[in-house]
């Protein structure tokens, strides 16, 4: 498909070469004096923080919001599918919508909404307002991690916009380990309404500073077209309903709740309609034709994979740690290692980014995520959050060196083609992060109850009263609900009860090493498969290479490096607005 005609809204002012925005509704790159780069950094901060914030604050404090406003687990997967529609579709309407009126103008918008709607929850409580929250801070955190982005560009010199990209990106991945930190304090001080109090504020603070600090005008051109807005209405429904079956599904159980099926049906058939509709359109926003290279189902296959082995840390060291009762409070030397981490990782993928060091830092991303998960092998009911510092601070290194040269792949893979692939590009890695994160979850927590399950039935085999150990057990625990509980056979229940409960757990723990194992099998199979991929491209060069040496006149397209193997241009990451995570 060709690129459509442009348009142009505003006549471009008459910026120097250097200057020139690379793509239409991306900022020029001026030169700024060195307080004012500083201000775009903080910025850039603020606003990358709060997109995130409000649904790491939601995640990390669940069980008390559930707790609090009478939710069933049902009700609050509903809350967290909602936040992830609006974030993973959120770039289908951004991308173009910054094109033709501009970031900033969308930013006001979504983040005044989002302030909007977290005020009128403190007031109703209930949870449709709720519901409505939570996707306006999917939408929110889609145009903050785009606009976060675009400010850190702007902090440094151009020549700097490879490690400043890397930055931008991965000041979102902060905000999760930073809720943990915030969240015992926010929460002993209040109920639920301090955590929308401070998405509120963060909000509008992020408001006024965009406002009163504002990025450089760019190149507007007309970007919409009136068939965008059909195959939205295709595509962000299925979106939606897929989205519903991957959060319902573990807990309704996928074979169980026929209606998970409908759900998939329409997620299905929604989503074909919209790609076939845009795979016919003359000028489509998605490219369907991109995803059938092979360049191409080996990036997102990749990226789901990292995506999912993050997922060791969100759901499986987290969950594991509140299956043994721990809470917020005793967790948060635990999440300041982690941040410490992350911030280590960001910093040590910024400061050594370039076009030749792409593949070394995903490969020790891979590895560090790898290790982390081989390292949490062999818990037990016994261990605790500090036991985990070592294993989680590598996780959390790992998770900070990926992002950045993830974004940079998939997008310079994607320009290969043209600058009107960027859109599929940007949605691409979404999709792979958002969806691969829920994917990740839905996969690790219906092995972990299957595991579960089958641990728990040879323990209870094992639990019999008529052997000495168990009735030596039974007998303690007895003895110690004595002075509260007179009545033998009540005391008696509540002994066998109390027994049951340890052996649930003890199934439960075996169960997330099971977790551990599993991730740490697939990043050593993805780090494998990585190292063939590389060399097979390095091979493939090699000879295109002494091809060339030994027949310079000759100019056919033996003597050409397959496009696989081409490295993209260092220019491509200054068109990119960051995918929402």
């Amino acid at each position: 498909m060709t690129a459509p005609p442009t348009i142009y809204l505003r006549r471009p002012p008459d910026w120097e070469e250097h200057e020139k925005p690379a793509l239409p509704g991306s900022p020029a790159m001026l030169s700024h004096p060195p307080l004012e780069r500083l201000a775009y950094a903080l910025v850039a901060i603020l606003v990358g923080i709060t997109g995130g914030l409000g649904n790491a604050l939601f995640t990390a404090n669940l069980p008390t919001i559930q707790g609090q406003m009478g939710l069933t687990p049902l009700e609050a997967a509903w809350l967290t599918g909602a936040y992830v529609t609006f974030n993973v579709t959120a770039n289908l309407l951004v991308y173009k919508f910054r094109q033709q009126y501009g970031m900033r103008l969308f930013t006001e918008i979504s983040l005044g909404l989002y302030a909007l709607l977290c005020v009128l929850h403190l007031f109703l409580g209930s949870t449709g307002s709720l519901l409505w929250l939570r996707g306006a801070s999917g939408l929110a955190a889609a145009a903050c991690t785009s606009l976060g982005t675009l400010y850190m560009l702007q902090a440094m010199p151009r020549v700097y916009v490879l490690k400043m990209l890397v930055l931008g990106v991965g000041v979102s991945q902060l905000a999760t380990p930073l809720a943990w930190l915030l969240s015992p304090s926010l929460l002993n001080h209040g109920q639920w309404h301090n955590l929308y109090m401070l998405e509120a504020g963060l909000a509008l603070l992020s408001f006024a500073a965009v406002v009163l600090l504002k990025l450089p005008s760019g190149v507007y051109v007309k970007a919409f077209e009136r068939m965008d807005f059909v195959s939205m209405a295709l595509l962000i429904p299925g979106v939606g309903l897929l989205v519903a079956f991957l959060v319902q599904g573990s807990l309704r159980w996928w074979l169980d709740a026929p209606e998970l099926a409908w759900l998939l049906i329409g997620a299905i058939g929604l989503l074909s309609a919209g790609l076939y509709l845009e795979h016919h359109r003359p000028h489509p926003m998605l490219q369907t034709r991109w995803f059938t290279e092979g360049a191409t189902i080996r990036f997102v296959l990749g990226a789901i994979v990292l995506r999912f082995l993050t997922t060791e840390q969100s759901y499986g060291v987290v969950g594991m740690m509140r299956t043994l009762g721990m809470t917020p409070e005793q967790m948060q030397p635990l999440f300041a290692v982690i941040f410490v981490g992350t911030v280590l990782g960001i910093v040590l993928s910024a400061a050594s980014f370039g076009m030749k060091t792409v593949g070394v830092q995903m490969m020790a991303a891979i590895a560090l995520l790898g290790i982390a998960a081989y390292l949490d092998f062999g818990r037990t009911s016994l261990d605790r959050p500090q036991d985990f510092f070592v294993s989680q601070f590598l996780m959390a290194v790992g998770s900070g060196i990926f992002m950045g040269p993830l974004m940079f792949v998939g997008i310079a893979q994607g320009l290969k083609n043209g600058t009107h692939f960027m859109l599929t590009a940007i949605v691409t890695i979404s999709i792979t992060q958002s969806l691969g994160g829920l994917m990740g979850s839905a996969v690790l927590g219906t092995y972990e109850t299957y595991r579960q399950h089958a641990y728990s039935a040879v323990l209870v085999e094992q639990v019999d009263p008529t052997r000495a150990p168990v009735a030596q057990r039974l007998q303690q625990q007895q003895q110690a609900l004595g002075a509260h509980i007179t009545d033998p056979q009540l005391r008696s229940a509540q002994a066998a009860a109390q027994l049951a409960q340890t052996v649930r757990r003890e199934a439960h723990v075996l169960a997330y090493n099971d977790v551990f194992r599993v991730v740490a099998y697939v990043a050593l199979a993805y780090l494998l498969w990585s190292l063939l991929v590389l060399g097979q491209t390095k091979l493939v060069a090699a000879r295109a290479a002494k091809h060339a040496t030994d027949n310079p006149h000759d100019v056919g397209t033996d003597a050409a490096v397959e496009p696989d193997a081409q490295p993209p241009s260092p220019q491509t990451p200054s068109m990119a607005a960051a995918p929402s995570r």
